[in-house]
């Protein structure tokens, strides 16, 4: 099964996908940027435009998002909203099996404790892909920690598909 993870955001949003028929192993990771100087309608297009690119050309049979949770910054929290909306919308026309994981469901599922810290997670992606360092950017590791998230949980938890 390819497993499509993405990090949400809308300056920058983070994807990785793994084939679990592999060993999960990584077929691609990365991010979509869009400039702060374009207007948000035109940023949410390019998100849209880079997505479909994606599921084109990877045909993942299932795409696992992080959940939003609580924004210190309100100013980005509705444009970041906006963008997740895309991506929902995106993945459903050309995927439909959609599945939400919140921050703590992540770092539970790859080290066992919902308090670990970022470089937690990041070192847990690093070994369990096998990978010789951390993915960078960080939204690329916390996209494919989130796609690790339901290959581990998948099969026990199916409860979080929308």
């Amino acid at each position: 099964m390819k497993i499509l993870g993405i990090d949400p955001g809308y300056a920058i949003i983070g994807y990785g996908l793994i084939d679990t028929s592999k060993s999960n192993q990584v077929i691609d990771y990365g991010v979509i940027t869009t400039p702060k100087e374009d207007s948000i309608s035109v940023r949410l297009s390019n998100i849209e435009s880079a997505l479909i690119s994606l599921f084109q050309t990877y045909k993942p049979d299932a795409v696992a998002i992080e959940e939003l949770f609580y924004f210190k910054n309100q100013k980005t929290v509705i444009p970041v909203a906006e963008a997740r909306g895309v991506i929902l919308l995106a993945a459903q026309k050309y995927c439909g099996n959609i599945f939400e994981y919140t921050p703590m469901q992540i770092k539970q599922a790859l080290t066992g404790q919902g308090r670990a810290e970022k470089a937690q997670i990041q070192f847990m992606v690093k070994n369990i892909l096998g990978l010789k360092e951390i993915p960078k950017p960080d939204d690329a590791a916390d996209a494919l920690a989130v796609a690790l998230t339901h290959a581990q949980t998948s099969p026990m938890l199916n409860t979080n598909k929308i």
